[in-house]
């Protein structure tokens, strides 16, 4: 069978981990420590030039001398060196690429020039390119843990996708504390190259996850979003979240990110359209995580109330219109079975 696209951004068998290093707060440290406490089962090579070895594995002095087949690196330098970086990577051969680092689209011109800059060799070269400015990718069910995140998360069949790292792992803190897991975690950040849209494609076929939880700053490609949102929504419950539905929020996305927001209400009606759940605030997104872990699905259209107080149940019958769920039509049967077995009061 052939393989997804993006394979070996989720699933790879070797990793360069660039700018590893032990030094306090090393990123790239703190990536190959994941990587190492997750139980990743590949090969990992960590490059710096400074370091002959780092946490007992030998180290390369650049990409073009690790000997060996590289299908995903993490770059984690200084973004001024990535060009070149990216261009060794592409003469190895190297099959994908996530760029953590910062210092792109989202501090003006100079930072935009560098970030067309390393899009093009990605694209020159066809390298699925993650980032930059980003958390990494997470895939619990094959020990990959290729971000700087400090809480593990367990495995699970709910994925996450998020242009912010920060609200990466403030759901999977949470999601430590309520016990549940993920099929897979994408931190996108600029979305410079691979958008929500390719990674939706991944998901919707990707037999590990369940369902699916989207955080939006803004969107890059609206035709590639698009269609890999109507992909996942036709086999999966896709839940979506949209900041920067203001000028104010608008702006902070920009400076974030480099994300144009765009038109709120051009962007509800076409998740409507694609078959996808927007929800608000962030306290919805948990709770509809939370509902989606716990593995329950219904089926039909038609919903049963049930309550110990007229109140909350004409509230809920209130809730249940304003999101055009219809309620059921009882049978009198029903009715005579619950007259018989209630109290007459």
């Amino acid at each position: 069978m052939k393989k997804h696209y993006l394979s070996k951004l989720f699933e790879p068998d070797s990793i360069a981990i660039i700018g590893a290093s032990e030094s306090e707060g090393s990123v790239g440290g703190q990536v190959l420590r994941n990587l190492l406490d997750s139980g990743f089962g590949g090969a990992l090579y960590p490059v710096n030039p400074k370091h002959d070895e780092i946490m007992g594995l030998s180290a390369y002095k650049s990409v073009s001398g690790v000997d060996h087949t590289i299908e995903l690196a993490v770059i984690a330098t200084p973004a001024k060196l990535i060009p070149g970086i990216m261009q060794e990577c592409a003469d190895h051969g190297v099959a994908a690429v996530i760029v953590i680092s910062a210092g792109f689209a989202e501090i003006g011109k100079a930072g935009l020039d560098l970030q067309n800059e390393i899009v093009d060799i990605a694209r020159t070269y066809d390298i699925p390119l993650i980032g930059p400015n980003c958390l990494g990718i997470v895939r619990p069910r094959v020990g990959l843990n290729a971000t700087f995140a400090k809480s593990p998360a367990k495995t699970g069949e709910l994925a996450l996708v998020a242009q912010s790292g920060a609200f990466c792992t403030a759901l999977l803190d949470w999601a430590d504390t309520e016990g549940f897991g993920f099929s897979a975690v994408a931190s996108l950040g600029a979305t410079a190259d691979i958008g929500f849209g390719e990674v939706l494609d991944y998901l919707a076929v990707d037999p590990e996850t369940r369902s699916i939880l989207l955080y939006i700053e803004g969107i890059t490609d609206t035709r590639s979003f698009m269609s890999g949102l109507r992909v996942a929504a036709r086999l999966k419950p896709v839940i979506v979240v949209k900041s920067g539905r203001n000028d104010t929020g608008t702006k902070a996305a920009v400076s974030h990110t480099g994300a144009m927001a765009g038109s709120d209400n051009v962007f509800d009606s076409a998740v409507k359209r694609a078959g996808a759940v927007r929800v608000k605030t962030v306290a919805q997104l948990f709770a509809a995580a939370k509902v989606l872990a716990s593995g329950t699905r219904v089926s039909g259209s038609r919903l049963a109330i049930i309550t110990n107080g007229g109140g909350p149940g004409v509230m809920a019958a209130d809730r249940a219109h304003d999101i055009d769920v219809p309620l059921a039509e009882m049978s009198q049967k029903t009715y005579d079975h619950l007259d018989s077995v209630l109290p007459p009061f």
